[in-house]
């Protein structure tokens, strides 16, 4: 199953979560079609993310509904720009405004927050990885909006990619064992990424041939002679309890990839609002 048609499947399963038969408020008051629009306000500046979510949202529910787009993802937008008209049966309008902006919020947020941290890192080499901390069934938007907001996705999911973390390196026995075990089941495509907590750890992991390897929670102090050691040999991420206030430090380190979860699971969502519906 292609992307879209994945986004589609999770984007209708919204829709029937929030009209589980009907929209008995709107159908109260509107007892059949009535043409009208309405306008998609920002209400506080950051980056646009989503767009296109949004209006297929309104389009699975109401393939007659028209939206002209004043903005596109990835553009800076400000309170009070006015980011689309929708126009359309006003009680397609009613029944999908929820759900709509309950994505096109989320998605803004953290392309908005991922924005600010790699404004953070300019100058310096050092990538910002997004991580599969992700809300269940929302991790194709989220990690898109973290593309969009300048950062660069990590594996999308477990068979994306091999990543060796404390609890497979203790059922594997140790570092070696773990590498050497991923080294010969995985096919010559796979890199293997192993995550080390101390000084040993990363030596053995070096020694044993990782391709990548994670620095997980480890001193400043750790992480400047890890680098000086990697050097041309491996390349080096850093993660656990990164921040918009330490992240400046990690690039001036020169690490390959910091990744944070922060990104996805902590990005407050940008406030949007439907407002000023007339009937046409």
């Amino acid at each position: 199953m292609n992307k879209s048609l994945n986004m589609d499947n999770l984007l209708l399963q919204a829709l029937q979560e929030d009209i589980t038969y009907e929209d008995v408020t709107t159908n109260s008051i509107l007892r059949e079609s009535r043409l009208g629009e309405v306008q998609l306000i920002c209400k506080e500046d950051g980056i646009l993310a989503g767009i296109h979510i949004f209006e297929k949202v309104f389009k699975l529910l109401d393939d007659e509904i028209k939206i002209d787009k004043n903005f596109k993802d990835g553009d800076n937008i400000y309170d009070g720009d006015i980011v689309a008209l929708i126009t359309g049966d006003v009680r397609s309008l009613l029944s999908g405004e929820r759900v709509a902006l309950n994505y096109l919020q989320r998605m803004s947020g953290i392309a908005t927050y991922t924005k600010k941290m790699v404004k953070i890192l300019e100058g310096t080499r050092t990538k910002l990885l997004d991580t599969r901390k992700t809300t269940p069934n929302m991790r194709i938007f989220e990690k898109y909006a973290v593309k969009v907001g300048g950062g660069y996705n990590h594996r999308y999911n477990l068979s994306d990619g091999i990543l060796l973390k404390d609890n497979h390196i203790n059922a594997a026995g140790g570092v070696r064992e773990a590498i050497t075990m991923a080294r010969e089941y995985a096919t010559f495509v796979h890199k293997i990424e192993v995550e080390v907590e101390d000084m040993d750890m990363f030596y053995e992991a070096l020694k044993a041939g990782a391709d990548i390897i994670m620095l997980d929670n480890m001193s400043f102090e750790d992480i400047e002679k890890a680098v000086v050691e990697a050097k041309g040999k491996v390349e080096i991420e850093c993660s656990g309890n990164i921040s918009l206030e330490n992240l400046k430090r990690y690039g001036e380190i020169g690490v390959d990839y910091i990744s944070s979860g922060a990104l996805t699971h902590s990005a407050p969502i940008l406030d949007f609002s439907m407002k000023n519906l007339r009937p046409l």
